[in-house]
């Protein structure tokens, strides 16, 4: 080659080798060690929790494709919890809304009650294995002290207050109130058996330290001795509780379980109310810095800790089981991103990583106060016939799964105990509670084993979407007691395990064709990075890097 020919094309090599380096995120290299042989505690399914705010989705076609799905990831049971169980209606469904015209009123004031709807919503959970977190709200407009205005009319866009309308508000009738709850649960044994309602758990309104609540805080104590006193007259063997307090609400709780375990019941006159379980909700907080989402995984997290210290200070409290009632990265599932762009982390990778890293510190919280957490219930579903990726907070969109569903077929691979973890890259839960993720990335991991199959779960998580911060893992097992394994890794980021980077592929069509539906239900599944391989341990220790890129999610399992 001539010399000029040959300066020439090194230096045209040169140039696109320095593009391709410009283009290619600087990955960082951290590492995260597995220490099967010392467990820290049970691998408890506190994420096989989900809930939602419109019943009537239940039993409608996406509906019922997603609780299938929810139901076959898990190998233990999955709950649902949900609103508006009781509220008057015609049972058609609306954002923020549901209905099921459990209890009416002829004219002469007599109860009539109606369970058609009720049943078509618990049937489709029973029938797949599922158990409710039966919600007892809200107020039928025919006991209500305030009936009018009852349904409300909200939309994405409107003042959130908009919703809180009759459903919101005192029986009239506490005697009628508490029959209504009775016949409920009575009705609950006779369709489904005794040992199956058993193994639910009831728990009393929603938020009653805000504006889900529209009376004072005595009358809520006093509305929850009816209905605990109805349930278990019932169903002795029943279990509810209190009393899902949201964000500030760790005084309104306090207050709660005083009059549970010594203040005088409403109803009996006795002292003390039965208290089977503890709920809560915890919400993050996210919001746009300089157009970019910036999430707060702290304000979540310090809503746990807050109420954690509220539950702790009882010690007839010890080993109740608690529930976090919803538990989310912020408050409204229905709001979309296009009224309100800090949400516009739902579609994507963002969502799923958040998800991952805050998981891990509730097991760490419960650990901590020494809690019997069994519940975290995520406050996602879907919204039939609503546009494509819209931006609620859902699981699902017209049946196609979000990447965040991902995350949870991951937890339904994690069984047995949880083991130690070792990450240099993983910020300890003070420094969490402190300051959330504002500095570098969160690349941690939990992990399992159940004696055969170990499971380590890895996030690349940061507050703000920093999609150049990808991260090389150096990921090790150690006491593994086997010389071979099947290594098998899933993969949740903008390649794998995302069906909205493939809609955006695709052009965002607003109204996809069948094969172009075929192709991102597939893509919505949780997808494997290789084949599964065959693996040589050597003492005790098998390594691995990981390339993590930002907001990514992966699950490393092993067998032997």
């Amino acid at each position: 080659m001539p010399q000029n020919k040959l300066t020439t094309f090194v230096f045209l090599v040169a140039a696109l080798l320095a593009q391709n380096v410009k283009s290619q995120p600087i990955a960082n290299t951290s590492s995260v060690n597995v220490d099967l042989a010392r467990q820290t505690g049970p691998m408890k399914p506190i994420w096989a929790w989900f809930g939602y705010d419109e019943p009537n989705y239940t039993y409608m076609k996406d509906g019922k494709k997603l609780l299938t799905e929810i139901a076959q990831l898990s190998p233990v049971p999955v709950f649902v919890r949900v609103h508006s169980l009781l509220s008057s209606g015609d049972g058609k469904p609306a954002l923020k809304w549901g209905s099921t015209n459990a209890y009416t009123e002829d004219t002469a004031g007599k109860p009539v009650y109606n369970w058609t709807i009720v049943d078509s919503i618990f049937d489709t959970y029973v029938k797949r294995g599922m158990k409710p977190l039966a919600q007892i709200g809200f107020m039928p407009e025919a006991l209500s002290t305030k009936p009018q205005p009852y349904q409300h009319n909200w939309k994405p866009g409107d003042r959130y207050d908009k919703i809180y309308t009759g459903w919101a508000y005192p029986p009239k009738d506490y005697d009628k109130w508490a029959e209504l709850i009775y016949q409920w649960v009575k009705h609950s044994v006779a369709r489904y058996g005794v040992k199956e309602v058993e193994s639910w758990y009831w728990e009393l309104w929603n938020e009653p330290n805000q504006a889900y609540w529209k009376g004072t805080k005595e009358e809520f104590f006093k509305l929850y001795d009816y209905s605990a006193m109805a349930v278990k007259k019932a169903l002795p063997t029943a279990k509810i509780g209190g009393a899902n307090v949201t964000g500030g609400g760790a005084k309104f709780l306090n207050d709660f379980i005083a009059h549970c375990l010594t203040g005088t019941n409403y109803a009996t006159g006795k002292t003390g109310t039965p208290l089977d379980l503890v709920l809560f909700h915890a919400k993050g907080s996210p919001r746009l810095n300089n157009g970019t989402v910036r999430m707060d995984v702290r304000a979540q997290l310090r809503n746990i800790a807050d109420n954690f210290k509220v539950i702790a200070s009882y010690p007839q409290l010890k080993n109740i089981p608690i529930i976090i009632g919803e538990s989310d990265p912020e408050g409204c599932a229905a709001c979309g991103m296009a009224t309100d762009p800090q949400n516009a982390y739902r579609n994507g990778t963002m969502y799923s990583s958040y998800t991952a890293a805050a998981f891990a510190r509730k097991y760490e919280l419960a650990d901590a106060y020494g809690l019997n957490l069994i519940g975290a219930v995520t406050w996602a579903f879907e919204f039939e016939d609503q546009p494509w990726f819209y931006g609620f907070r859902d699981l699902a969109t017209n049946g196609v799964d979000k990447p965040v569903l991902n995350v949870f077929r991951m937890f339904g691979k994690m069984t047995g105990k949880r083991v130690q973890v070792d990450a240099g890259g993983m910020y300890n839960l003070k420094t969490m509670l402190d300051s959330s993720v504002r500095g570098p990335s969160d690349v941690g991991a939990l992990a399992a084993t159940n004696g055969r199959t170990a499971t380590a779960m890895l996030w690349n998580y940061h507050d703000m979407d920093k999609r150049s911060d990808t991260q090389n893992v150096n990921l090790s097992f150690t006491g593994i007691t086997a010389k071979t394994v099947m290594l098998t890794q899933y993969m949740i980021d903008d390649r794998h395990s995302n069906a909205y980077e493939l809609w955006k592929k695709m052009g965002s069509p607003l109204k996809p064709d069948a094969k172009q539906i075929a192709a991102l239900e597939k893509e919505g599944q949780l997808a494997l990075l290789n084949k599964p391989q065959k693996v040589k341990v050597l003492n005790g220790r098998l390594q691995k890097t990981i390339v993590l890129p930002a907001q990514a999610v992966s699950l490393v399992k092993i067998d032997w």
